[in-house]
């Protein structure tokens, strides 16, 4: 199943990236590779919570995470090796793009006072990571079944070689930055 943004992309966005920067072929041209959707539940004494956040992220992502686990001991936090701490989902390919495409039209502008997403969070490579707060503004989540916010941080990995190509390719895809 073919997204309507990835035809989007390939019909409209790579044309305009393939003038503007004169790429001889398309696949020089800057593209989503994947969307990391990561969140920390902190020490797994609490399975409530880590139950909660496994299904959440299952329902906005459609995809089943994988539970993150502790890769050292670290006394201050009572943290060992191999303790859950936290909630992963890699999207690719159609459930990427679809995942994307709700993410700009229907996700970003149920934020609260939303005025858009900063563009300074670029990594450097090409890759843009940015903080939602809370689950409640995904449509798939039942409002009256939250006993846990979850906040999540969402990373955009981009085959771009520079902040500035990467950023043209999300505001081009309609992700919203802020001035």
């Amino acid at each position: 199943m073919k997204s309507t943004l990835y035809e989007q992309y390939k019909e409209e966005v790579l044309p305009q990236l393939m003038s503007k920067h004169g790429y001889k072929n398309r696949l020089q041209a800057p593209r989503l590779e994947k969307i990391v959707i990561n969140t920390g539940v902190g020490t797994d004494k609490d399975r409530e919570v880590m139950q909660h956040a496994v299904e959440t992220l299952a329902a906005i992502t459609g995809q089943k995470p994988i539970i993150t686990k502790s890769r050292k001991n670290i006394s201050n936090f009572k943290l060992r090796v191999g303790m859950a701490i936290g909630v992963s989902v890699t999207l690719r390919r159609a459930v990427m793009y679809n995942f994307f495409y709700r993410l700009v039209n229907v996700v970003l502008p149920r934020v609260r006072d939303f005025r858009g997403v900063p563009a300074k969070s670029f990594d450097g490579a090409g890759n843009y990571t940015f903080g939602i707060n809370d689950q409640s503004v995904f449509t798939e989540i039942e409002l009256d079944k939250i006993k846990h916010t979850i906040g999540m941080s969402i990373t955009i990995v981009t085959s771009a070689r520079t902040d500035e190509e990467a950023r043209e390719l999300l505001a081009l895809l309609g992700m919203p930055f802020s001035q």
